[in-house]
């Protein structure tokens, strides 16, 4: 299984760069050569000397320029390989712990009777196992999809009620939480507004959020989910949950694609950065915008998305 790659581009803006810089250096050694004998010859090439300096200091301006886009482009390339490097740790423990486990508990079966309550708790478990191998790897068939599809000739509407409550069940399957864990706040069903986007596309958008609010609360998430209706046709969905928080420096960082908070995080909770990349992705195609936020007064993060309504 290989990761979703950066989408393919075009060398040639890289090439025309290089190519340009390589002949502004020599251009500008030429002008300075060209100076240089107009100051031995004396005044009367001044207006020649003054003319080949401008287009020297031009030329110099042009150069800097562009090392300083190689350079941005460098830390960029670096910043998208250490992204990976962690998204390959990450991937490597999310197949290793669960495969591990299935081994263990197969072997166990077949080496040994055991109890049928025994029997019971080892399905229990193994299914827990493929429930994770099975969001990993949607996860990463997600985001190969979000990367290669094309802009959408118009917008299908979707009704969020639905959407909210399927995500809000599979969290709970998931995690084995209580059901007054994952709070739904907003309007009866039949009233609450249609936004403007494919259903697929919301339920990725909060199954993702929500999973996070009770992933990163646990052991005891109180996670709330709040509608809103605003202003100029927008609706605004609020997650908000009780675990320790986003550091603000780190706010713009989390929705980048490979990118999680910590080694620490990676090893006590699952996960490839994955998720908020999906998510922003996701929402940017629906015209729409997701931020991060404190929440007030309580400890926790609130995810807030706001969507066109239809």
């Amino acid at each position: 299984m290989e990761p979703p790659l950066e989408p393919r581009r075009s060398l040639g803006w890289p090439i025309l760069l290089g190519v340009v810089l390589i002949g502004s250096i020599i251009t500008l050694g030429v002008g300075w050569v060209l100076v240089s004998i107009a100051a031995a010859l004396g005044s009367k090439n001044a207006v020649f000397y003054w003319a080949t300096l401008g287009v020297g200091v031009a030329l110099l301006v042009l150069v800097l320029v562009g090392v300083i886009i190689y350079l941005a482009l460098t830390v960029k390339a670096i910043a998208l390989s250490q992204r990976q490097s962690n998204f390959i740790d990450s991937v490597t423990h999310e197949l290793k712990s669960p495969l591990a486990s299935l081994k263990l508990y197969l072997q166990t079966l077949t080496r040994r009777p055991v109890s049928a309550e025994q029997q019971a708790d080892f399905h229990r478990f193994m299914l827990q196992d493929v429930e994770r191998l099975d969001t990993l790897i949607d996860h990463l068939l997600d985001a190969a999809k979000t990367l290669q599809r094309r802009p959408a000739q118009g917008f299908e509407h979707a009704s969020l009620a639905p959407v909210l409550e399927r995500a809000r069940e599979t969290a709970i399957q998931r995690h084995q939480v209580p059901a007054e864990s994952i709070r739904i706040d907003c309007w009866p069903a039949a009233d609450v507004p249609l936004v403007r986007g494919r259903e697929a596309d919301l339920e990725i958008v909060f199954r993702n959020l929500i999973d996070n609010a009770v992933k990163y609360s646990l052991p005891h998430p109180q996670v709330e989910v709040t509608v809103e209706s605003k202003p100029k046709g927008r609706i605004v969905v609020r997650v908000a949950d009780n675990g320790p928080g986003i550091p603000l420096a780190q706010r713009a960082n989390v929705f980048r694609r490979f990118t999680r908070l910590g080694s620490e995080l990676e090893r006590s909770t699952p996960g490839t950065g994955l998720g908020l990349f999906l998510v922003r992705s996701l929402v940017k195609q629906l015209r729409g915008k997701v931020t991060v936020k404190d929440r007030s007064p309580d400890r926790g993060t609130v995810l807030e998305v706001d969507l066109p309504a239809a």
